[in-house]
């Protein structure tokens, strides 16, 4: 009887998770939409803040966090790839590669505001780039690089040995036989982590609070070497430290949808490329 009832259980266990984990994503996300889509608009997201920040819209926040996101992605992606490749195509299986492999993870694990004091003495005074996009950027691709090299590590190691043998016995040198084989079939896994990774740095904020987010620019950032302004730190602002906390209420939740948005659409581009690549298998 009992043999019979547990599969119920787990399955009722199971299904009582998920309904609660989406219940209270739910919630959240109604909280979000029915306090924030009355500030949505076409002007909300194409001017600046004016009057102290209690009036007009985010576009030098939402300008600030693409920039900071494609320099991340510059910044991150080719360093990661090339390191995953190495640690998972060329290096011996030694003492040192698991060491490398478990500090790798290690760093993966260390608080993100750990990563901004470090942006803060190594670009900001260490390299005196000073308060920056460029210092922001860097620190949020350090924050990203052992991410990168984890998911793209495990993309590259679903690619069976088989390919490799089967392209070095017809004469091709390993490095064809990456380039030409193993890279392929491992790319939707090496994107979808990657695209992944950038979502998670496109919403970080104690990296980028000491090395080049401002509270208030009436332009969009326009150089490297210039501060800028962002969505999660702009959220933040105007949700903790606003002196008119309750008058601009309505732009933090507009703000947070916006955000919202932004990093549903990059999530949704990940799956949509796993997708393509299942329909092609």
């Amino acid at each position: 009887m009992m043999k019979k009832l547990t599969p119920i259980i787990e399955w009722g266990t199971l299904l009582l998770t998920t309904g609660l984990v989406c219940f209270f994503l739910l919630a959240i996300l109604w909280d979000l939409i029915s306090k924030g889509s009355s500030s949505l608009s076409w002007a909300f997201i194409s001017t600046s803040p004016s009057d102290g920040m209690t009036k007009g819209g985010i576009l030098p926040a939402i300008i600030g966090t693409v920039l900071l996101t494609l320099i991340t992605a510059l910044i991150a992606a080719p360093f990661g790839i090339c390191c995953a490749i190495y640690l998972n195509e060329y290096a011996e299986d030694s003492w040192l590669t698991r060491i490398i492999r478990a500090s790798i993870r290690n760093l993966a694990g260390v608080p993100s505001i750990i990563y901004g004091l470090f942006g803060l003495a190594l670009f900001v005074q260490g390299l005196q780039m000073g308060t920056s996009l460029l210092a922001a950027g860097l620190t949020l691709g350090l924050l990203s690089l052992p991410y990168i090299i984890i998911t793209t590590e495990e993309a590259l190691r679903r690619v069976p040995n088989s390919m490799r043998q089967a392209a070095l016995a017809v004469g091709a040198t390993q490095f064809e036989s990456i380039r030409d084989v193993v890279l392929p079939s491992a790319i939707p896994g090496m994107l979808t982590g990657l695209v992944l990774t950038l979502s998670r740095a496109a919403g970080e904020t104690a990296p980028i609070l000491f090395t080049g987010v401002a509270f208030y620019i009436n332009k969009p950032a326009g150089y490297l070497n210039q501060e800028f302004m962002a969505l999660p730190y702009h959220l933040y602002m105007l949700s903790t430290q606003h002196q008119a906390i309750e008058q601009v209420r309505p732009l933090a939740y507009g703000t947070a949808l916006v955000l919202i948005i932004v990093v549903f659409f990059l999530n949704l581009s990940a799956f949509y490329i796993r997708y393509q690549h299942s329909k092609h298998e």
